[in-house]
């Protein structure tokens, strides 16, 4: 393909409710959007980056300054045969990996179409269904979170994950245990702990959860692997995994049992395509984590799901968890039973409401062959 046109899109989209984790509380979210066009096709691939550098060093500054002086340019220099071709080409910028992301993600979508099927085919994706979980933030107290579980088991999802932090922990998650059994429940730390947490760490094995995601430094893969070596639980690893070359590493040390798979933070399909396979080699399962993605982002998480090492409901939930009106449509939609259907049609399959998104964004570039 030989990309013609580029444009990056700033939005900020309010959340219908409000998302906290042990970095903070988010209200509304800030992202780009990238659209790309040959001469038949056009392609959406989102950048999951947030305000603040708080997740990771990258901020919608940051990407929109690496997309438009670097990786744009280059995507528009000469044909791309693949994407996996992109991925070659802009390996020099170093790291970046939500930037490189939504452009490689907007090829993507246009290679699909190219060749006429779902994004989840051109993938090498077979499920027709994928099963999802929900994500629940740090509440204000533990009776709203037992009510927020309530309401999601009512609606059908699989997994429930539930963040922690020092302080707002143990007894919270026990409170859900006590209330409502053996739920397929997880933590997610995000970072907030050390090793010197060892013996609050050890008590969460009491709780059977399925993992707890994260609880050490984002940038550590030494200390995960002596922690691992203390706890019945499986460690889930996140930030500290930026590509294939990171989580053999992981593997080889024995930092974790499981890898949360997230588009964004690997830099893109292509890079998380090769870390499923090594994840399926070394017998660690993998699911989709989320990043409060608007609807395009959501259906690119949806197609990788359909991968077969992805044996854990992921946290792509319905469009209407976060949103009270999405910029795809029509929206995604949990079913009773706690599962997504995957689109039938190329590409992403689901139409992006382009004037809803020039119409919402506050800032806009775009970059011409």
């Amino acid at each position: 393909m030989q990309l013609r046109q580029v444009e990056i899109f700033a939005l900020r989209m309010r959340l219908r409710h409000p998302f906290e984790t042990s970095f903070g509380r988010e209200d509304d979210r800030e992202f780009l959007l990238v659209r790309a066009e040959t001469d038949d096709f056009t392609g959406w691939g989102e950048v999951t980056v947030s305000r603040d550098p708080f997740y990771c060093y990258e901020t919608v500054a940051t990407a929109q300054s690496v997309l438009h002086d670097y990786l744009v340019p280059w995507a528009l220099k000469a044909p791309i045969i693949h994407p996996d071709d992109l991925q070659e080409r802009l390996a020099q910028v170093r790291g970046h990996q939500m930037a490189k992301a939504g452009l490689e993600g907007a090829v993507w979508d246009i290679h699909a179409q190219e060749l006429g099927l779902p994004l989840s085919r051109a993938l090498g994706g077979t499920r027709q269904e994928i099963e999802v979980g929900i994500s629940i933030g740090i509440e204000p107290t533990e009776a709203l979170l037992l009510k927020q579980v309530e309401r999601f088991l009512g609606e059908g999802y699989r997994r429930f994950k539930i963040k922690i932090k020092p302080g707002v922990d143990y007894d919270r998650l026990k409170a859900v245990r006590r209330e409502f059994g053996q739920i397929p429940m997880m933590a997610d730390a995000n970072s907030a702990y050390t090793l010197e947490d060892l013996p609050l760490l050890q008590r969460l094995d009491e709780l059977d959860l399925m993992m707890i995601e994260q609880p050490l430094s984002y940038d550590d893969i030494i200390d995960h692997a002596t922690l691992q070596r203390q706890l019945k639980t499986p460690i889930c690893l996140d930030e500290s995994i930026h590509g294939p070359e990171d989580l053999r590493k992981a593997i080889s040390l024995g930092s974790g049992r499981i890898l949360n798979i997230k588009i964004g933070r690997l830099g893109g399909l292509t890079q998380s395509l090769r870390s499923h396979n090594l994840c399926q080699g070394a017998g660690w399962p993998v699911w989709c984590g989320g990043m409060l993605e608007s609807g395009v982002g959501r259906l690119h998480n949806v197609a990788i799901t359909t991968l077969p090492g992805f044996t854990l409901p992921g946290d792509t939930a319905a469009s209407s968890r976060y949103w009270q009106e999405d910029i795809i449509e029509p929206e995604v939609i949990v079913s009773p039973k706690g599962t997504i259907q995957v689109p039938d049609g190329p590409g992403l399959g689901h139409k992006v409401r382009e004037d809803m998104v020039r119409s919402m964004a506050h800032a806009h570039w775009t970059l011409r062959r």
